[in-house]
């Protein structure tokens, strides 16, 4: 073999090595910018919040004693928004709450239930019971009308919400949300946040 024949043999066997190590790289481009996964990070819409900082409520507990979500600050809240009728929709938020809570297993203690009423109509004692450890606020309509962000066609009522052990809304949860994913995103941010 002359000269020139091992220059040309070694110039392929450059190139076949440069095209193996390029070749995973290549690969990751094309799977990204052509084939373009869907992101499945978190099921729920995360919310900055520099956006929607949480705004004075002016919360009153069923009795009438002024106070604010503040009170939680260090834990994380489920937080659900409704009528004080507490119709289908709004009990099976109530339900799925708690069964979320309880799911945590051992991190429950870290969630704190809210739900953040809308109006003066009273609430029923059965139910009050039924969803006992479930904090409930009187709050301004309007408010919060401002504050939660939505998904169209949709009201906050739709929706439960997440807030983190710091006081800020993260997270918002689509309407008929899948208790299943929403345990998944919830485990997940247990597990990353070391407060609360």
């Amino acid at each position: 073999m002359n000269q020139n024949e091992q220059k040309s043999s070694g110039r392929w066997k450059l190139l076949l090595v440069l095209a193996v190590c390029a070749a995973p790289l290549v690969f990751s481009y094309f799977t990204y910018y052509v084939i373009k996964p869907e992101s499945r990070n978190n099921y729920g819409a995360l919310i900055d919040p520099r956006d929607h900082p949480i705004p004075a409520l002016g919360a009153t507990m069923l009795d009438g004693a002024a106070t604010g979500l503040e009170r939680f600050q260090g834990k994380w809240i489920l937080m659900q928004v409704g009528s004080g009728d507490c119709a289908a929709v709004c009990q099976r938020q109530m339900l799925e709450m708690r069964q979320l809570r309880l799911m945590q297993g051992k991190e429950m203690e870290r969630i704190e239930r809210v739900w953040l009423i809308t109006d003066q109509q009273p609430i029923d004692t059965v139910l009050m019971r039924e969803y006992d450890g479930v904090t409930m606020l009187r709050v301004k309509p309007d408010v919060l009308k401002a504050w939660l962000p939505v998904e169209a066609a949709t009201t906050a009522a739709d929706h439960m919400y997440m807030i983190d052990p710091l006081g800020h809304l993260m997270m918002r949860f689509p309407k008929d949300a899948d208790p299943n994913k929403v345990k998944k995103d919830l485990a997940k941010l247990l597990k990353a946040s070391a407060i609360g």
